[in-house]
């Protein structure tokens, strides 16, 4: 098993994650970074106040992927 470290960034800054968690494979990772990225949208603040959200992912051999939660509007069309 591989431990997986989730750094968390958003317009604040980067917060490394220092601990990491052990998977099986980096699929398990993945839908760990999902998970992660839903609960932290669903505790966000109001719609107008939510920033871009991402979780950069990381072994010890170096950076694997990254997950994003991007918050985006448009003004309506007239």
């Amino acid at each position: 098993m591989a431990r997986y470290f989730f750094d968390i960034r958003d317009v604040t800054g980067l917060y490394p994650d220092e601990e990491g968690m052990e998977f099986p494979d980096q699929k398990a990772a993945e839908v760990e970074a999902a998970r992660t990225l839903a609960e932290i949208a669903k505790d966000a603040a109001p719609m107008d106040e939510r920033t871009d959200v991402i979780i950069e992912v990381r072994t010890g051999a170096g950076p694997i992927f990254k997950a994003a939660f991007i918050f985006e509007t448009r003004a309506p069309k007239q």
